[in-house]
């Protein structure tokens, strides 16, 4: 079975650079996304109960996007968070691009909602 990409998309009340310290720093990430994270040499290692993975940032523009590839994942997977604006409201966005088999994609839907209203807790939303 070969993965397929998702998008999910949540209305953020934060600014876009505020944001992006908390996609993109291990300090920030730290706060919602894993139990721990550290940076060394360009590899980010997140830990949650004991285990640890390990990604790379593969492509990333300041308050905008960063795009992470796991290293135990296949070469073009990747998990993205990009900071747009609402063109209509002028709200900010934050879309969230991964992959996941078809049947699991809803779990992993939950699994981000979970991830992000931890982010929306810290950010006060």
């Amino acid at each position: 079975m070969s993965k397929q990409i998702f998008t999910l998309e949540f209305p953020v009340r934060c600014s876009p650079s505020i944001l992006y310290v908390f996609l993109s720093t291990p300090t920030g990430l730290s706060e919602w996304f894993a139990d721990k994270v550290d940076e060394r040499d360009g590899i980010f290692y997140f830990g949650w109960d004991g285990s640890v993975e390990q990604a790379e940032v593969i492509e990333s523009e300041t308050d905008k996007f960063i795009r992470y590839h796991w290293l135990s994942a296949p070469d073009g997977e990747y998990f993205e968070m990009r900071i747009d604006k609402s063109e209509i409201t002028n709200q900010t966005i934050l879309v969230i691009k991964d992959f996941a088999e078809k049947k699991d994609i809803k779990d992993q839907t939950l699994l981000w909602d979970h991830q992000i209203k931890d982010l929306f807790h810290r950010l006060g939303n």
